[in-house]
Formats: C-alpha cells, structure tokens, sequence
C-alpha cells in the first residue's frame, strides 16, 4: 500500500478536522486576517502539529486564503482548525476594514489626469 498523495500528504484533511466538515463559527472569510495570541495561553494543551504550523505561520498577521495556501490545505480544513485555535484563545481574527463609501476627490482625480497627460 502506498503512502500519500502526490504532495506526500499522509493524513487526509478530513482526518486532521476529525471528520468534521464545518466550522463552529463564522469568523473567517477568505481575506479576515489572523494572529497568533503572544504569549500563548499557559493552560493550553499540547496541539497537533498543523496547529503547531498555523500558529508558526500567523507570527505575523495573515490572511486565511494565504494560510491555507501556506499550508496546501482546502481553506474549508483550515477554517475548521482556525476556530479550534480561536476557541483555545490561541489566535485572534480580524474581519476586513469597510470600504470607504465617500465619494472620490474630484479635484485630486483631475489633477492626477492633468499629470499624466503631461508625460
């Protein structure tokens, strides 16, 4: 019998959420950024070694899709193992900044396109 896939993957991303196939909470969107909490918890308990990466990777904030791109993992696997870290207090999340609805600097914009044309 073989061992994993062409990526040399051993364990199937099922097997690393414990079957689950969604997630506790709805925090997470492709582009909500994620940090590992420093220090971390004293009461936590060892973690698996995907925790061990997420939390390596998310030293610095980073964006879900980034972090499961890292990981070469499905975002729906890396979702489900970001609300166990934030259920461990291991991680924040931060939901993206609103756009700015305010409508553009007109005399900016003109003077910008003035600029160009003198090029």
């Amino acid at each position: 019998m073989g061992g994993g896939d062409s990526a040399g993957r051993l364990v199937r991303p099922f097997a690393l959420t414990g079957g689950r196939t969604r997630p506790s909470r709805a925090d997470f969107t492709l582009i909500a950024t994620v940090t590992a909490v420093d220090p971390q918890p004293a009461a936590a308990a060892p973690v698996q070694p995907e925790y061990t990466r997420i939390l390596r990777l998310c030293a610095e904030p980073l964006a879900v899709a980034e972090l499961a791109a890292r990981l070469d993992l499905p975002v729906s696997v890396v979702v489900i193992l970001l609300c166990d870290l934030l259920e461990a207090g291991r991680i924040t999340v931060r939901p993206p900044r609103p756009v700015s609805r305010t409508a553009p600097d007109l005399d900016l914009l003109k003077k910008v396109r003035d600029g160009l044309g003198r090029l």
